[in-house]
């Protein structure tokens, strides 16, 4: 009988920590250390996924929009001006609320770059997700859309991408027809997909003496949904001072109903008549910022009435990130 050879364990090649890519986490982990996944350099992939950056969009021009657009409103576009202007051949940067099929971003056909905000990302931190995911469109060939992937750790976030003298200014659309050039000869795919999400889109309108307010339509009711920069326990108190006054409402048959909180910020929303529009609210809006600054400056405890009104606006809080 032949004899047995003796078996060896092939050296697996060395990788760089850029070139290992995800598997299992009960998987050998692909560097070659012998260890699983999970144990090996699926720690540091695990912590990036979960450690969450409550304020993501802190620091960029417009953080209370960013908000808005990225949980509030269905159709809107943003100029994005670069810290260092755009690399030669990209006419445009455009921050969108979703893009078709839920690209990530899409280098058009005359090379802009559409970036999508309304997508899940990968990591904790939405902020460092859109970066990678710009900066791979910047790169990408004209008339290609841009996949999802988890960026690098140490990657760098908007906030370093974004020229922060910049100014944000978003237009809010009716539809999506933004998607395409030409959406009368757009593919049957995005044709199909901009169809769906026209017939979803809720009508909505940026008001536009008052910061990151939203006014929206709905069947039963109208809705003024803002966007507030301040910190979320001195604003419930400012907010359940004027509640108790009876100083809250945007005017008669209005009534804050109690609040978001998004990525960070504090989003209160009042219903409205479904015969107010977004033209009526902007005075009422503007008279209420005012009565909001002066509560806002309050020292003084809160009385019971107050404290009664903190608690049923924290109780009708709905936490949307």
């Amino acid at each position: 009988m032949a004899k047995k050879r003796p078996q060896t364990k092939a050296q697996r090649p060395q990788l760089t920590e850029g070139e290992i890519p995800v598997v299992g986490a009960r998987e050998p982990c692909p560097c070659g250390s012998g260890r699983r996944y999970k144990a090996c350099h699926g720690r540091a992939a695990a912590h990036a996924v979960t450690e969450l950056v409550q304020r993501p969009f802190e620091g960029v021009p417009g953080e209370g929009d960013w908000v808005a657009l990225r949980e509030l409103v269905p159709a809107a576009t943003v100029e994005l001006p670069l810290k260092d202007g755009l690399p030669e051949g990209v006419p445009s940067v455009t921050l969108a609320t979703v893009l078709p099929m839920a690209w990530p971003a899409l280098r058009r056909d005359d090379g802009s770059v559409l970036l999508g905000l309304q997508n899940d990302t990968p990591s904790g931190d939405i902020s460092r997700d859109l970066a990678d995911t710009l900066l791979r469109a910047l790169a990408a060939e004209p008339g290609t859309p841009v996949q999802a992937r988890r960026a690098p750790a140490d990657g760098p976030r908007m906030q370093d991408l974004l020229d922060p003298e910049g100014t944000f200014e978003p237009v809010v659309h009716s539809g999506f027809e933004f998607w395409v050039p030409d959406p009368e000869n757009a593919t049957p795919e995005v044709a199909a997909s901009l169809e769906r999400a026209n017939a979803a889109a809720i009508p909505t309108v940026k008001l536009t003496g008052v910061d990151a307010a939203y006014w929206c339509e709905t069947p039963e009711k109208n809705h003024l949904r803002w966007v507030m920069p301040y910190p979320e326990e001195q604003l419930l108190d400012a907010l359940a001072r004027l509640h108790a006054a009876g100083r809250s409402s945007l005017g008669e048959g209005t009534r804050l109903v109690g609040s978001f909180r998004a990525h960070g910020l504090t989003v209160p929303v009042w219903d409205l008549p479904s015969g107010v529009s977004a033209e009526d609210v902007e005075k009422p809006a503007a008279e209420f910022a005012d009565r909001l600054a002066a509560a806002l400056a309050s020292e003084e405890p809160l009385t019971t009435d107050e404290r009664r009104a903190r608690g049923g606006l924290t109780n009708r809080q709905v936490t949307l990130s």
